[in-house]
Formats: structure tokens, C-alpha cells, sequence
């Protein structure tokens, strides 16, 4: 039966080869520059490490403001993402809140 299917080829003919080494070669998607041109790049979710898929309609991404110390916007952020199971949960808040702790000791955040 397998004979029959067109779409089958072995692992050892020519084609799967040509299939393996194309797959690999286009996994990159890079440009002569080094410029990434992949259309879709999935997010990990900041909270669970979760991949956020592209379905995942109800995940987020929230950018909060450094500031210095007399209060002023610096021009810089953190990027925390959100999945939409941890928003579900009614976890987001306390997630964002846990993250923002942890980060705000590397970038000497008060």
C-alpha cells in the first residue's frame, strides 16, 4: 500500500535528503545581513515558560517603563508575555507582579 501512495519516499532515497537538507537550510530564515525575515516568531510565555502558539488569542504583552530616580521615563522597558491559561487562571496579575520583582533587582529599578 505504501508503494502506491505518491507522497511516500523512503529514508534512503534522494528526495528525503534533498527534504532533510532544505528543511534545515530554511529553519534558520536569515538574510545575507543577518536580518531575520521569519514571518511568524512564537513568544514563551514570561510566567509558565509555556509556548504561546499563534491561536492563543487571549495572551498579551505587557512593556513597563523604566524610570530613574527622580521618577522620569528613561526610554527603556521590560517585556513580560502573558498566556492566555495564566490569564484564565486569574494569575496574570500576581504573575506580572512576581516578574516585575525579580527583574527590578537587575536593572536597580526602586
Amino acid at each position: 500500500m505504501r508503494a502506491l501512495n505518491p507522497r511516500f519516499r523512503p529514508s534512503n532515497s534522494p528526495l528525503a535528503a534533498v527534504g532533510r537538507l532544505v528543511f534545515s537550510i530554511g529553519a534558520n530564515m536569515q538574510n545575507e545581513e543577518g536580518k531575520i525575515t521569519e514571518l511568524y516568531i512564537p513568544r514563551k510565555c514570561s510566567a509558565t515558560n509555556r509556548l504561546i502558539t499563534s491561536k492563543d488569542h487571549a495572551s498579551v504583552q505587557i512593556n513597563v517603563g523604566h524610570l530613574d530616580e527622580n521618577g522620569i521615563y528613561t526610554g527603556q522597558f521590560s517585556t513580560f508575555a502573558l498566556c492566555g491559561y495564566i490569564r484564565a487562571q486569574g494569575d496574570a496579575d500576581s504573575a506580572i507582579d512576581r516578574l516585575w520583582q525579580k527583574k527590578k533587582v537587575e536593572v536597580r529599578q526602586q
